[in-house]
C-alpha cells in the first residue's frame, strides 16, 4: 500500500471516529424547524396527539417527504372530525358496530351534519384534503410533490380551525 493510500485510510478512520452517531432515531421524533404547512398555534393546548400530528406534517414537508405529509394531513382531518362528533355527543352517527367510518364516509357525514353549520370554505375544502391524502395513501403510482401540498395549505388551515372549534378544543 502506498503512503498516499495509508494516509487516506488513516484520515477516513479518524473522520468516522469523530462523526457523532445516533444509534437510533429519537423515541418521540424531532420537532420541525418550521411551520410551513400548518401553524402550531392552531393546535397548541388542544390534545398532545393532535400537536404531534401537526409536528409530523410540518417535519415531513420540510424534509421533502410529501406523501408522508399528505397522509398525516389526512390523519389530522380524520382525527378532528371524530373529535367534533364526540364533543357533540353524536359519535354514533359515524360508527358501524363501534368502529369509526373510513374518511370518505366521515367527510360525507360531516358535510351533512345538522348539529353544526359548516362554513362554505370548509365544505369546499374537506373533499380536496381527503383526495390529496387518499392519493398519497392508496395510489401505487402517485408520488406527491411539494406543489400538491402547497395547493391545500390554506384549505387545511380553514378546516383545522373550524373542526377544532366544533370539537371544543379551543
Amino acid at each position: 500500500m502506498s503512503d498516499l493510500a495509508k494516509f487516506a485510510l488513516s484520515v477516513a478512520k479518524t473522520i468516522q471516529q469523530e462523526v457523532p452517531r445516533r444509534s437510533q432515531p429519537p423515541e418521540e421524533g424531532l420537532l420541525p424547524e418550521s411551520e410551513q404547512v400548518l401553524a402550531h398555534s392552531l393546535v397548541r393546548n388542544t390534545r398532545g396527539y393532535i400537536e404531534k400530528i401537526v409536528y409530523q406534517i410540518n417535519g415531513a414537508y420540510e424534509h421533502g417527504w410529501y406523501d408522508a405529509c399528505a397522509v398525516m394531513i389526512r390523519r389530522l382531518v380524520e382525527t378532528l372530525i371524530i373529535e367534533a362528533f364526540e364533543k357533540n355527543g353524536i359519535a354514533n352517527k359515524i360508527q358501524n358496530n363501534g368502529d369509526f367510518f373510513y374518511l370518505r364516509d366521515l367527510v360525507t357525514a360531516t358535510l351533512n351534519e345538522t348539529a353544526w353549520n359548516l362554513g362554505r370554505n370548509t365544505k369546499q375544502a374537506l373533499p380536496k384534503l381527503k383526495d390529496v391524502g387518499d392519493r398519497s395513501a392508496h395510489s401505487r403510482r402517485f408520488v406527491s410533490h411539494r406543489s400538491d401540498i402547497e395547493k391545500i395549505t390554506s384549505d387545511l388551515r380553514i378546516v383545522v380551525q373550524e373542526l377544532i372549534y366544533l370539537a371544543g378544543l379551543k
